[in-house]
């Protein structure tokens, strides 16, 4: 088991050249971020999203006993905002890998945050 000095780790992510098709299907997103979760060794309690129309993004939410994983997507400018907040033993950096590796974006911008 990890033990860490702070209860959590908040780990922001912008994903920048993203191919828009990735962006717009809230399934196939759901299930990247529940994989990303597993991935981490987080437990998933639920999920929510939201698809905003023809063309257009998708907000969405997976519940962790440890916290959540979020994600915003604007297909237009082919750009995703992440938010993977977990604490414990659960890893944020392997589920930020597993969803780096699903979506390719061209760039990553990565702001880790200690919690508590």
């Amino acid at each position: 088991m990890t033990v860490h000095a702070t209860p959590g780790r908040h780990v922001l992510a912008d994903f920048r050249g993203v191919r828009a098709d990735l962006l717009t299907d809230p399934l196939a997103l759901e299930r990247q971020l529940v994989e990303a979760a597993q991935a981490a060794g987080a437990q998933v309690l639920s999920a929510h999203f939201h698809h905003f129309g023809a063309g257009a993004g998708v907000t969405g939410v997976v519940m962790l006993s440890e916290s959540h994983i979020s994600i915003h997507s604007w297909p237009e400018h082919c750009y995703a905002a992440l938010d993977i907040f977990m604490c414990g033993a659960a890893r944020p950096e392997l589920a930020l890998e597993h969803l780096q590796a699903r979506l390719a974006p061209e760039s990553v911008r990565v702001t880790t945050v200690a919690r508590g």
